[in-house]
């Protein structure tokens, strides 16, 4: 497991259990592939670290569905981040394109929890630089509001709407050893998220 979350805290509330998990990643498999008719030309680019599992995940419910293997890759938003003398440093992940790359394909990008928008912005600028998609979609497991941006996710898992100070989490097995949406209140801040 790489990158694993600290154990949930007592005022921890789950919204998602891992079936509850299962069936929104199987429900925005089949949107992806109605959206785009079949899954022709999709690419699927996980934000990571979970994000990146979640594609994984996805681009198997696609094949298991429709028996077409859709590319499945990751791309690392780290030094396109807007708030990189704000935070301390943190290590890069991987930019991990498809052989076909993604110029004339339809991307989705795939992100555990959209909130402010901050992190898909710069996940398109990063997209901007490896390569030219017919068009760009968004999809996310959580979407608790708040943007910042006028960005809006194309497939998501739930609507969570969230107070500015509660946090959400999400642990996934191949990661944390569980699948769950969890809501909390405000973090200590030594444990503020990226």
């Amino acid at each position: 497991m790489s990158d694993p979350r600290p154990e949930p805290r007592a005022d921890a509330r789950a919204v998602l259990e891992a079936p509850d998990v299962h069936r929104a990643l199987t429900r925005i498999a089949h949107e992806i592939l109605e959206r785009t008719k079949g899954g022709d030309g999709v690419v699927l680019l996980g934000i990571p670290t979970r994000g990146a599992t979640l594609a994984r995940r996805l681009g198997d419910r696609i094949e298991q569905f429709e028996g077409v293997k859709i590319p499945v890759g990751s791309v690392d938003v780290t030094m396109y981040r807007d708030d990189l003398r704000l935070r301390p440093a943190r290590p890069l992940g991987r930019t991990e394109l498809p052989p076909d790359g993604v110029d004339g394909k339809i991307v989705v990008l795939v992100d555990d929890v959209l909130y402010s928008g901050r992190t898909v912005r710069a996940a398109l600028d990063a997209l901007n630089d490896l390569g030219r998609p017919t068009a760009v979609q968004l999809a996310t497991l959580v979407d608790r509001g708040h943007r910042e941006l006028p960005i809006r996710a194309d497939y998501v898992g739930k609507n969570l709407p969230t107070a500015k100070s509660e946090k959400v989490r999400v642990y996934l097995q191949e990661t944390d050893g569980r699948d769950a949406v969890l809501l909390m209140k405000g973090l200590p801040a030594k444990e503020e998220p990226r």
